[in-house]
């Protein structure tokens, strides 16, 4: 063999190996953009919180690969949101943005992080503008269409026979989603639909007008600071006979700061920390250990989050982008839910349930299922996606 063809196949082996170091050597660039600051950071930080606890629970890789997460605070500010978020997509190849808490700040986001090629994962605001003919290839939502965990309280109060409703939300696409949601399951009269601004943190107002109106049931969306203030507001207030169902108003990034004035509130939800299943227990026990606090949806959510990027990048072998999309779309791992699959919007199927606030022998409160309301639950936009 001649010098020549020896040089040539010493080259062609040494580019093999060194674009299979390459290969190895390849890393996940994953922004995690979330309320971190101000009266709703507990949400933002249960989000950034549950997607690393995912990360730890696969050895610090996903699918094989290592990661860079860069942390974004958007500081429940959309236009600030987009400065940030445009500064990171365009300072090199990102593959997974991942948030935010709010859904003002998701429409903002959206299209700067999909324009930029990268793949926006939601693991909480999941808009309905985004779920029907809004919907994107390259968005997918593992938490819920908005209406949903919602219309969980419609129904049971539909249930329980509650005759009038007071309902209260934020004034924002999601507060709106949300006593939607409500709405369309619940066959009573609503005598009252108030919605205040999403900064406010005062709701003595709301809570007189629920005195004067005396409905059956009261249902409540108001995260974060308003939904500490309206607990223990309504509790002052003497109104205990009056019950109050709610979705992200007593849950687990809240109740520290509610305390016991939170028993016996009710919520609609996808999961809780008592979760009977292998996958779900695993999770509460290591978040609990190296947070030592109790996960709330939104860490749960983003935990899964962290593993079905795992799944789909095993599944490639790589980050290829459209590869990557087939494979996000067969959600290729285990729920801590149980039963999870992506709709043919990217956003789950799946079952909720109606939870309760309670004390743990250990003296820390959590939201505890008591029955399942809806079982492998489409949410209603669906049916109007035409994906492109």
């Amino acid at each position: 063999m001649s010098k020549r063809v020896l040089g040539a196949v010493a080259l062609s082996a040494m580019m093999a190996a060194m674009m299979a170091a390459s290969a190895n050597a390849q890393t996940l660039r994953i922004g995690v953009i979330a309320t971190l600051s101000g009266p709703q950071a507990p949400l933002g930080q249960q989000i950034r919180d549950g997607f690393q606890a995912g990360i730890d629970s696969l050895g610090g890789k996903l699918g094989g690969l290592p990661v860079e997460v860069t942390v974004i605070d958007d500081e429940l500010k959309p236009d600030l949101a987009v400065t940030k978020i445009r500064g990171y997509v365009e300072s090199g190849k990102v593959d997974f943005v991942i948030g935010p808490v709010f859904s003002v700040v998701k429409a903002a986001i959206f299209k700067p992080v999909t324009s930029a090629g990268a793949f926006l994962i939601s693991p909480n605001a999941g808009l309905s503008t985004f779920a029907g003919k809004g919907c994107s290839k390259d968005l997918f939502v593992t938490s819920y269409q908005n209406d949903q965990p919602h219309s969980v309280s419609g129904q049971f109060a539909t249930d329980q026979g509650y005759k009038k409703a007071f309902i209260i939300a934020p004034n924002y696409q999601a507060g709106r989603d949300a006593l939607n949601g409500f709405k369309s399951r619940y066959k009573g009269e609503v005598v009252a639909e108030d919605y205040v601004p999403l900064t406010q943190m005062d709701l003595q107002s709301e809570i007189a007008k629920i005195a004067d109106a005396k409905p059956d049931v009261v249902y409540v969306f108001l995260p974060g600071g308003l939904g500490i203030n309206f607990v223990k507001q309504y509790r002052q207030a003497g109104l205990d006979s009056i019950p109050v169902l709610s979705t992200f108003t007593v849950d687990e990034s809240t109740l520290p700061a509610e305390g016991d004035a939170a028993i016996g509130f009710y919520s609609g939800t996808n999961w809780a920390p008592n979760m009977d299943n292998a996958a779900s227990k695993a999770f509460v026990s290591a978040f609990e250990a190296k947070y030592k606090y109790v996960p709330a949806t939104y860490a749960a959510q983003a935990y899964d989050t962290a593993l079905l990027i795992d799944g789909a990048v095993k599944a490639v072998g790589g980050t290829d982008h459209d590869k990557l999309r087939a494979a996000l779309e067969k959600a290729p791992f285990t729920s801590v839910r149980g039963s999870f699959k992506f709709g043919v919007n990217h956003y789950p199927v799946q079952d909720f349930y109606l939870a309760k606030v309670a004390k743990r022998p250990d003296g820390k409160l959590e939201t505890e299922i008591q029955k399942k309301v809806l079982t492998a639950d489409v949410d209603p936009y669906a049916a109007e996606c035409k994906m492109n």
